[in-house]
């Protein structure tokens, strides 16, 4: 289940003098200071804490081993003065092998032979936000799927809260689009939320075709072959003109 860490957490009792200087905007002095790697299991520790400050979801240990140490995952930390300031982790799987409720995010045609990226988890620490980090993160992961090695990935999905504006915000201004509302998609502190699914796609991926895209297609056909039916009308009247000037050229010389 995806999440990004501008979720507002509503914390109970006096805010302490750490979580008061997290809430205060610390700008960059540049993004090139930002260093980009993978994790490893040396940051289990430092990670777990993170996403149990920015995420409202409880992961279990076994999560943070797996995103630590597998290939499986794309797992990678944006450094800062030796720290982790931000982290995206996504996979890549087999189209057939999404949730049922996320079946549609590609024609079965398509989806019988591609692979698509889902993006667990987004975060940004509350101190460096609004420096570009997110971007810089969700490009490299762009970038890794965009590559001709990679060209099977048809879409790039994930999910979050439906009352998670920022997130939401910072998405569809990276072209991610709504693809479906799931009603009690989280269970957050034995409460059900709803969710959304938000699919961006790539590498000539695209959305089943509704009825309209079908007659769009056709009307787009109708127009190519009255088109191709009026170029080639075109090209024979002129080689019946040139041969019938042939012909009358031919017969006056008889003459």
């Amino acid at each position: 289940m995806a999440q990004f860490t501008l979720y507002n957490n509503k914390h109970s009792g006096p805010p302490s003098s750490d979580s008061r200087v997290d809430c205060e905007h610390v700008p960059l002095c540049s993004i090139n200071d930002v260093q980009l790697r993978f994790l490893v299991p040396d940051d289990l520790t430092e990670v777990r804490q993170l996403c149990q400050e920015w995420f409202p979801i409880d992961y279990p240990l076994s999560w943070y081993e797996d995103i630590t140490s597998s290939t499986r995952f794309f797992a990678l930390a944006a450094v800062y003065n030796l720290a982790i300031i931000g982290l995206i982790v996504a996979e890549i799987k087999p189209y057939r092998n999404v949730n049922k409720e996320d079946k549609g995010i590609l024609p079965d045609s398509m989806g019988r032979s591609a692979d698509v990226g889902y993006i667990l988890s987004l975060g940004v620490h509350r101190s460096h936000r609004r420096n570009g980090i997110g971007s810089l993160l969700l490009d490299a992961l762009m970038n890794h799927l965009t590559t001709a090695e990679r060209h099977s990935v048809k879409a790039i999905f994930l999910h979050t809260l439906t009352t998670n504006q920022p997130a939401i915000f910072f998405y569809e201004k990276r072209r991610f689009t709504l693809h479906s509302f799931l009603p009690y998609y989280y269970n957050i502190r034995g409460k059900g939320k709803d969710g959304f699914t938000y699919v961006n796609y790539i590498n000539g991926g695209h959305p089943p075709w509704t009825l309209l895209d079908h007659i769009k297609h056709y009307a787009s056909k109708v127009r190519h072959t009255s088109s191709l039916c009026a170029w080639v009308a075109n090209r024979v009247q002129l080689v019946v003109r040139w041969f019938y000037h042939k012909l009358l050229t031919r017969f006056n010389f008889i003459e």
